[in-house]
């Protein structure tokens, strides 16, 4: 009888001391026990902070990781929403807390480093404040505009230093905050406080590694979500360094979609007319400008054809289809700089396709004669703007053409046979 009762009696025991401990830290109690710590700590908190890791290990963090947190930022406990729990009760709630703190830098940033310690001391806290942090910015209609900067500032010294990944940003494009302004000031603001602990590129490089360089119009309602509300915004805000990047990453992304559908478009062999008229619209649309463009036409061009593996072959393959498509290339390339870019994204594609190597004089020769090319871009291209990549194989395949170009410019500055619009080409 004895042999069954005992592991009865000892799992009662057990029981009992687990009921116990549960009564012993319910959210009240550990409430209480953190507020009083922080009211006899006062502002002084390098005594916060030793109060915050000593009492680790006797109170349970883990399961009141939110309460803990709650108190930290915003003084007492936060029901759903944001709204103070304990409103009514002073004794339940502290002024020394993120919220009550002054309104400038330094000093966020000393509450900041609180947090750093605690988290560092208690590793398991990490995940537990991350999604504090989501939560109180799903909360900010609740928060007061002071209480808002504080946490903006209080986010974006922890961002900077790396205590908070950038992905907790998210919780800004929620519908509520976003229709009432709220997620553009808070970004705004949090932002600087990130570039005044680090700085502009720290900021960047994050919201790219996160995937939210391509969310920020989100930070406003739908109908402004265009790159000159945001540019205009941030600008005003004295945060240019965005508003370029948002205009970069956006260039970018449009750049991306044209080629998409202009290779659709090539590869159903849609009239060249047509497809100058969208370009030019998108163009337009987007403000991309004509040397940004070019680039891509040539991209899409040369990936619209299965080429042969036969290097005696492609070379006739590729004259053939270049010749199709060269009106579509003289549309784009009417300035230097364009001409310049087209070269030397020939010059990269017989690098990068070893059987393409020997054609490059020959399409530079047909964009010449097809009026893609003048004689100025190509002399300027053999003298300085060619790339590193093969240039002694294809300088020397230009020699003779270029000779023969810079001896008809002689001719032509001797006879004065210069064109209209001071360009110099010549029939070969």
């Amino acid at each position: 009888m004895n042999k069954h009762q005992k592991p009865v009696l000892t799992g009662q025991r057990f029981k009992t001391r687990k009921r116990d401990e549960k009564e012993k830290f319910e959210p009240t109690v550990f409430r209480d026990t953190i507020i009083q710590g922080l009211n006899e700590a006062g502002n002084d908190l390098e005594a916060v902070a030793k109060f915050l890791d000593s009492t680790g290990s006797r109170l349970d963090y883990r399961r009141y990781a939110d309460t803990l947190f709650d108190i930290l930022i915003a003084g007492s406990m936060l029901a759903p929403g944001g709204t103070r729990i304990d409103d009514n009760d002073k004794t339940k709630m502290t002024s020394h807390c993120v919220f009550s703190a002054d309104e400038d830098h330094d000093t966020i940033r000393n509450y900041a480093q609180v947090f750093n310690k605690l988290i560092r001391r208690y590793k398991y806290l990490e995940k537990a404040f991350e999604e504090e942090i989501k939560k109180l910015l799903l909360f900010l209609k609740a928060f007061s505009e002071t209480e808002q900067t504080k946490l903006a500032m209080l986010t974006g010294i922890l961002l900077g230093n790396g205590t908070l990944p950038a992905a907790i940003l998210t919780s800004l494009f929620t519908d509520n905050i976003v229709k009432e302004g709220i997620a553009a000031s808070f970004a705004v603001k949090l932002f600087k406080a990130w570039i005044a602990e680090k700085d502009a590129n720290s900021v960047t490089s994050s919201l790219r590694k996160a995937n939210l360089d391509k969310r920020l119009l989100e930070l406003f309602p739908a109908n402004r979500q265009n790159v000159e509300h945001f540019a205009k915004y941030f600008t005003d805000a004295r945060l240019k360094e965005l508003s370029d990047f948002l205009r970069v990453q956006q260039s970018l992304g449009t750049r991306k979609e044209l080629q998409k559908e202009l290779q659709e478009r090539l590869s159903q062999e849609c009239p060249i007319k047509e497809v100058v008229l969208y370009v030019k619209e998108e163009m337009k649309r987007n403000d991309l400008p004509e040397p940004a463009v070019i680039g891509l036409l040539w991209t899409c061009i040369m990936n619209a054809v299965e080429w042969n593996k036969k290097e005696e072959l492609v070379a006739e393959q590729a004259l053939k289809h270049l010749k199709q498509y060269a009106p579509l290339l003289a549309v784009f390339s009417t300035q230097g700089h364009s001409e310049l870019i087209l070269l030397q994204k020939v010059q990269e594609y017989c690098y990068d396709n070893i059987h393409f190597m020997k054609a490059f004089q020959k399409i530079v020769v047909l964009f010449y004669k097809a009026d893609v090319l003048s004689e100025e871009a190509i002399l300027k291209w053999n003298k300085e703007a060619h790339l590193a990549k093969g240039k002694s194989v294809f300088l020397d395949q230009m020699k003779k053409f270029v000779e023969w170009l810079q001896n008809a410019e002689e001719e032509s500055e001797s006879e004065g046979q210069e064109n209209e619009d001071g360009s110099t080409k010549h029939n070969l």
